[in-house]
């Protein structure tokens, strides 16, 4: 279960300009979603969100990715008003969040 009190390192949170952006973590979710890599250890959230992005198309994504990332709001209730189900919102919310990472961890590299 994600923590609810849990903040990221997201440029839009913190105003560090060497964190990723909302945007950073988004065109990675639908980059690998487009083109999943293969003998990965997380080719599997690639390729949910390749079915995901499929369902629903960018704008949720962006939407939901932006609740989690810097609003905070909870992975299973940031899908509200949108036409998600509330377990692929969980979906988003936890590759948005292992992305952001790479993508920070990434810049300290």
């Amino acid at each position: 279960m994600p923590d609810n009190d849990a903040l990221y390192d997201v440029r839009e949170r913190t105003k560090n300009p060497e964190h990723a952006s909302v945007d950073d973590v988004v065109e990675l979710i639908l980059e690998r979603a487009q083109q999943p890599r293969t003998e990965h250890r997380d080719a599997h959230l690639d390729e949910m969100m390749a079915t995901v992005v499929d369902r629903y198309g960018t704008d949720p994504i962006r939407t939901v990715v932006h609740r989690v990332l810097v609003d905070g709001t909870p992975f299973r209730t940031a899908t509200q008003g949108l036409e998600m189900s509330n377990v692929d919102g969980v979906r988003v919310g936890t590759t948005a969040g292992q992305f952001l990472n790479e993508l920070n961890a990434q810049d300290d590299g």
